[in-house]
């Protein structure tokens, strides 16, 4: 089993294109017996268009919003967590001093994703919002996004890399804490991080070892790739963990200090490059 992470792991560092030598070693390594997972930060609708020209097989098993919905390509249900609406009621205050919180619901159109105000998250993440601006809606006081009951399947809040960090040791000390994972993904040179925050126990991680525990897998069967902190925690229970070279710096060097694999970066087929040495290994 292959685990592997898609921005700044699949995809280039510009552009939303699997590039053609890393569909090929996807489809190989399938051919070849080798389970693929795609784990990412993105939720499903946002993230399936990126896959559908690779050509990976429809029970293709797809871990979305951090691992809180896992689904096959194909759209089979598999498993999906909910923040609890009191918990994420009570979010709202505790984050609105970093930043604009967005909360994701498990559906499909508008008001798939809901926020307080789109013009102050424009100014953060542009590219982000222009994609989808159809599934977001605005509601003010964001707490009234779950008057009717709906428990969303994550929060988000991004800005700097150090206020980020800061929000994180926020919901750290707070009675939050045992109620939700938070899970970071840092852009340094950009100055951005992006702050999941989901249902307590949730990590692509978790994910992944539910699914090799259903196929009889031990971690020494199993590669994970990744990029970035949200990908620690099931590089962590890979018995062969990867990081591309482009990756998080700080997560380059933790890779190197526990004698990780260091990959070639996202922009040099560096997950095409692993698979097809394994692929080689089997022959």
């Amino acid at each position: 089993m292959i685990a592997i992470d898609i921005d700044g792991t699949l995809l280039p560092s510009t552009g939303a294109v699997v590039s053609r030598r890393n569909c090929q070693a996807l489809r190989e390594a399938e051919a070849a017996g080798i389970e693929i997972i795609i784990a990412t930060g993105r939720r499903q609708a946002y993230a399936a268009p990126l896959l559908d020209p690779v050509g990976l097989k429809p029970e293709t098993v797809f871990i979305t919003s951090n691992g809180t919905v896992t689904r096959t390509l194909g759209g089979e249900p598999i498993d999906r967590f909910l923040l609890p609406v009191e918990t994420a009621r009570s979010l709202c205050p505790l984050l609105r001093p970093y930043g604009t919180t967005v909360f994701t619901f498990d559906r499909e159109g508008p008001g798939e994703m809901v926020l307080e105000s789109l013009e102050a998250l424009h100014g953060r993440v542009s590219m982000w919002v222009e994609a989808n601006r159809p599934s977001i809606r605005e509601v003010r006081p964001l707490e009234r996004a779950f008057d009717q009951g709906e428990a969303p399947v994550q929060g988000m809040v991004c800005g700097g890399v150090e206020e980020m960090r800061g929000a994180e040791r926020c919901l750290a000390e707070s009675a939050m804490a045992s109620h939700i994972e938070a899970h970071r993904t840092e852009y340094a040179s950009r100055d951005l991080t992006i702050l999941d925050i989901l249902p307590a126990g949730c990590s692509k991680g978790a994910a992944l070892r539910r699914l090799a525990q259903q196929r009889g897998l031990g971690p020494e069967e199993i590669m994970a790739i990744g990029d970035n902190w949200n990908d620690l925690e099931m590089l962590e229970f890979a018995g062969r963990a990867v990081v591309v070279a482009n990756g998080a710096p700080d997560l380059v060097d933790l890779a190197r200090a526990r004698e990780w694999e260091i990959a070639p970066t996202n922009d040099e087929d560096g997950v095409a490059r692993v698979i097809e040495g394994v692929l080689e290994f089997q022959a």
